[in-house]
């Protein structure tokens, strides 16, 4: 990797630039993308947001509703308030996280492994503003200056020199949108010292106490949810409708009843998916239905606000927001008294109904699985025949962070993909190391101003390697079908994003989906091709 870092130090994020550090460069592709974006050419935002936005970070802006002050008064109040706030998150009622967060704060040696193991670091050639201990040294040197002893009499000689105005918080809130929340950087340092928990950490602070947060996430996200019983707005009888129209059109193109049991009293399983498969890639729960159908799994969808949603967004941001959500989806599997609750193709959701949900219910919880580890028991039992000759073109698998690094499923899905395709390349570093697809922590939604080209063009850059490296030659050849299986619907909203700009379906024939579909497709009883690009 070239290096062309600007070096920055803490206090530099108060320095007076119109961009403090504006990406100029990225890494290169392996060719025939090695032109591509270099230099890259960003959308220029609207005046008015250039005015009224905080655009002086890196260029983009991911807070969209976080607007400049209008008087002295207001912006007084506004670093008085954040001040407050940081107090709070080293306060003992932050209970879960304290340890680890003081751990990460006190005890960095400043290796800067966790640095070349991050993709948005390494896709920008080093831009030293992306380092993840940068934000660690920022909220360090802002914790010492305010609420110790030492900063308080001593300041700049300890390092406690970060002088606080509106322009300098934006910047520090906008740094913590540009981290994917992956924690690769975590799993590689030498002292677990965890920079994506950290981060997830000051976007809290800024959700909680100061009530910013980007509105895709919050009001267009949480906020809807809570409100209409999914993230994407639809209700209970704007779902039934559309599990009518899929199992009628999924029902002609196979040839089979496609049929979703609803609200069915002690099933084993509640599937709960990420509600916009429904919507984007109907495909993906139809093929749900057809796979339980033909291993006899007996299971339901609720129609219950929030229970046929999987998503949610409070685990990028907010913990009283993914509280109220987690809480909500617990009370839908009790209400219908499942055995237990099976988590579709969302890798946010796994975190949020395995991983903290369990934290919250404390008392008649339910067991939380994923619906890797359930599809491989149907494999390994031989309630599901496939035959592989029907996936005979080459398929790589990414990894969602949440499922695989942070729970360390790694294993069914790839044996999944063996027993049903004939030609698996698996992506080099792959597992728990594999990097994120660039749309983890609300990346892949949030499209506000130019902040989609920061997605697509820095974030997916590294991933976009890897597709490319795991194909090898016969990435560039569009007569060779090519499959990336993406079995989380957040990535693949990502995938989209970045097969669109990079036009890699119409030129090179590369296509992305989830798990499941391929799996449908390689049935024995499948008559007829299930993926679309097949048809």
């Amino acid at each position: 990797m070239t290096d062309r870092r600007k070096a920055l130090r803490p206090k530099d994020i108060s320095a007076p630039a119109e961009v403090l550090s504006p990406v100029e460069h990225l890494a290169p592709l392996p060719a025939p993308l090695d032109t591509e974006d270099n230099p890259p050419v960003f959308t220029q935002l609207k005046e008015d947001w250039l005015d009224s936005r905080c655009c002086s970070l890196d260029g983009f802006v991911a807070l969209d509703y976080l607007k400049r002050p209008e008087s002295q008064e207001e912006e007084d109040a506004f670093v008085e308030k954040f001040i407050t706030a940081v107090g709070k998150l080293f306060a003992s009622t932050n209970n879960n996280f304290l340890q680890p967060l003081n751990l990460t704060i006190e005890y960095c040696a400043k290796c800067d492994t966790c640095s070349e193991a991050c993709h948005i670091y390494t896709a920008t050639d080093g831009q030293d503003i992306y380092r993840p201990i940068y934000r660690s040294e920022i909220l360090r040197s802002i914790y010492k200056k305010h609420f110790t002893s030492s900063g308080k009499l001593l300041g700049n000689f300890t390092g406690a020199d970060i002088e606080l105005n509106w322009e300098t918080i934006a910047r520090f809130a906008e740094l913590a949108y540009r981290c994917n929340l992956c924690r690769r950087c975590a799993q590689v340092c030498p002292l677990g010292l965890d920079n994506g928990m950290l981060t997830r950490e000051i976007r809290k602070l800024f959700s909680q106490e100061m009530g910013i947060a980007p509105s895709s996430l919050h009001e267009r996200g949480t906020v809807i949810h809570l409100d209409a019983g999914s993230s994407t707005g639809m209700t209970k009888a704007a779902l039934l409708d559309n599990i009518e129209f899929i199992e009628e059109d999924m029902s002609e193109i196979t040839g089979r009843e496609v049929h979703f049991p609803v609200d069915k009293e002690g099933a084993d399983i509640l599937l709960m998916h990420n509600a916009g498969e429904f919507l984007t890639w109907p495909e993906n729960p139809a093929a749900f239905a057809i796979l339980f159908e033909e291993a006899g799994v007996d299971w339901t969808l609720s129609t219950d606000p929030l229970g046929y949603d999987g998503v949610n967004y409070g685990a990028w941001y907010d913990d009283a927001q993914i509280r109220k959500i987690a809480l909500t989806h617990m009370e839908a599997a009790k209400k219908l008294g499942v055995k237990r609750v099976v988590v579709g193709e969302c890798g946010h959701a796994h975190k949020a109904l395995a991983v903290s949900a369990d934290r919250m219910t404390l008392e008649d919880t339910i067991p939380v699985e994923s619906n890797l580890t359930i599809l491989y028991g149907l494999v390994e039992e031989g309630r599901l025949k496939f035959d592989p000759s029907k996936n005979d073109f080459p398929v790589t698998l990414h990894d969602p962070c949440n499922i695989v690094r942070q729970m360390g499923i790694v294993q069914p899905q790839r044996e999944i993909i063996k027993a049903c395709c004939t030609d698996y390349r698996e992506m080099s570093p792959g597992g728990v190391d594999n990097y994120c697809c660039g749309g983890g922590s609300g990346f892949a939604i949030m499209h506000s101003g130019n902040f989609a080209d920061f997605t697509s063009m820095v974030a997916a850059r590294t991933k976009l390697r890897q597709i490319m490296t795991a194909f090898g030659d016969d990435f560039a050849d569009p007569d060779i079908i090519k499959y990336v299986c993406v079995p989380c619907s957040n990535c693949k909203g990502m995938m989209r994003e970045l097969f669109k700009h990079y036009k890699l379906t119409q030129k090179y024939n590369l296509h992305y989906g989830g798990l499941t579909e391929l799996m449908v497709n390689a049935l024995e009883s499948t008559k007829e091709p299930y993926l679309e690009f097949l048809q």
